[in-house]
C-alpha cells in the first residue's frame, strides 16, 4: 500500500494553499480513517485561510464537507465497518461528559471540535475523524452531492425542521445562494408554503424551479408588505450574509414569527424592539447539527430528491476552486474531488 497522500494545507494565517505530500495518518482509539472522495469548499473555510479562528494551529488542512469511505478502524470502534460510505461535517466531535452532553445536546458541547479547524479536514486524500462525527451516506447519493449536505445541507434542513413551522405555514427563504438554494428545496419538501426572497427578476425562474410557490423581488416591491399580504411569515430563513438585508425583513414576520439566521454576517443586525414586542416575534440563530442530524439530512435529501447545485474541481486546482467560492461567482457550491 502507498504510504503517502496528497493534501492541500495552509501553513500560516493569510497564506496560500500548498499542495503537499504527507504520510497517510493512522487512526487512534475511537477514530476512523476516511478515504476522501469529495469535499465541499465552504465559506467558513476562510476562518482557516485567514487565521480568524482563535488558537488555530498551523499547518492545517481545511474542509468540513467530507464524503468518502472508511479505510481503517481504530481500536474500540464497533459500530462502523471498513468500506462503509460516510460523511464528516462541521461538528467534529464532543466530550460526552460536559453538562450539555449529559443532557444529550451534543451540538452545544462546551468542548466540541470542528472538522478542519481543530484537526485536519477533507482537502486531502485521507483524513482521521472521531467515530462520533460520522454520518452514513445513502447509496443513492453520489459523493460530490453528499459533501455539501454535511454543512450547508444540515444547517438549513436542521434549522427548518426545528423552527416550529408546520406544513401549510408560510416560510420565506431569504437569498438563493449556497444555503438558500437548498433551503427552498427543503421548505417545499417539508410542506411549507415556500416564498423565495431575492433581488432581481432574473432569479425568479430558478426560485420556481427549486420549488418556491412565490418569488418576491425586493428591487421591484416592498418585501415586508408582500409577506404581510400572505398573513406574515411563520419563519424567515435568512441565508444571505448581509446584516442590512436580514434586518430589513423582520416586520415581514407574522404573529409569533421567527427570523431564523444560519448565515453569519460580519456586521451586527439592527432590529427595532417594538415590532418584536407587538407581534411576539423573535430573532434566533442556528448552529448546524451533529453527525446524526447530518445523516437525517442525507436520508431526507435522498428520499425527496433534494440536490445541491455544484461545480467540481480536482484537488490540484484547490486555489482556483477556493477563489471561485470566495468571489461569490459559484452556482452554488464548490466541491473538490479526489
Amino acid at each position: 500500500m502507498n504510504t503517502k497522500m496528497k493534501a492541500a494545507q495552509i501553513s500560516r494565517a493569510g497564506g496560500d494553499f500548498e499542495l503537499v505530500e504527507r504520510e497517510i495518518p493512522q487512526p487512534g482509539p475511537g477514530q476512523v480513517r476516511v478515504k476522501v472522495e469529495a469535499c465541499g469548499i465552504c465559506h467558513s473555510d476562510v476562518l482557516v485561510k485567514e487565521g480568524l479562528w482563535p488558537g488555530l494551529q498551523y499547518p492545517r488542512v481545511p474542509g468540513h464537507e467530507v464524503a468518502g469511505r472508511i479505510d481503517a478502524l481504530g481500536a474500540n470502534v464497533t459500530n462502523w465497518r471498513k468500506d462503509q460510505r460516510v460523511g464528516v461535517g462541521w461538528h467534529g466531535g464532543h466530550d460526552f461528559v460536559c453538562e450539555q452532553c449529559r443532557r444529550g445536546d451534543f451540538a452545544m458541547c462546551v468542548n466540541r471540535k470542528v472538522t478542519g479547524i481543530d484537526f485536519d479536514g477533507g482537502y486531502a486524500e485521507y483524513m482521521i475523524a472521531p467515530a462520533e462525527a460520522l454520518a452514513a451516506i445513502p447509496d443513492e447519493l453520489p459523493p460530490e452531492e453528499a459533501g455539501p449536505f454535511m454543512c450547508a445541507g444540515v444547517t438549513v434542513y436542521n434549522a427548518l425542521r426545528n423552527s416550529g413551522a408546520r406544513p401549510g405555514d408560510v416560510v420565506a427563504v431569504q437569498g438563493i445562494g449556497g444555503l438558500g438554494h437548498l433551503g427552498v428545496q427543503y421548505a417545499r419538501q417539508m410542506g411549507f408554503e415556500t416564498v423565495a426572497l431575492g433581488r432581481g427578476k432574473d432569479k425568479e425562474p430558478l426560485a420556481k424551479k427549486l420549488g418556491a410557490h412565490r418569488y418576491i423581488d425586493s428591487d421591484a416591491v416592498n418585501t415586508v408588505a408582500e409577506l404581510q399580504k400572505l398573513g406574515g411569515a411563520r419563519v424567515i430563513l435568512a441565508t444571505a450574509p448581509s446584516a442590512k438585508a436580514i434586518s430589513s425583513v423582520v416586520e415581514g414576520l407574522g404573529v409569533n414569527g421567527n427570523l431564523l439566521v444560519p448565515a453569519a454576517p460580519t456586521d451586527p443586525l439592527t432590529v427595532g424592539v417594538l415590532p418584536l414586542i407587538m407581534g411576539r416575534r423573535s430573532v434566533s440563530g442556528w448552529y448546524s447539527g451533529t453527525a446524526r442530524d447530518s445523516q437525517d439530512t442525507l436520508e431526507f435529501s435522498a428520499f425527496n430528491g433534494v440536490h445541491p447545485m455544484i461545480e467540481k474541481y480536482p484537488l490540484s486546482r484547490v486555489t482556483e476552486a477556493y477563489e471561485r467560492m470566495h468571489s461569490g461567482k459559484v452556482r452554488f457550491r464548490v466541491v473538490l474531488t479526489m
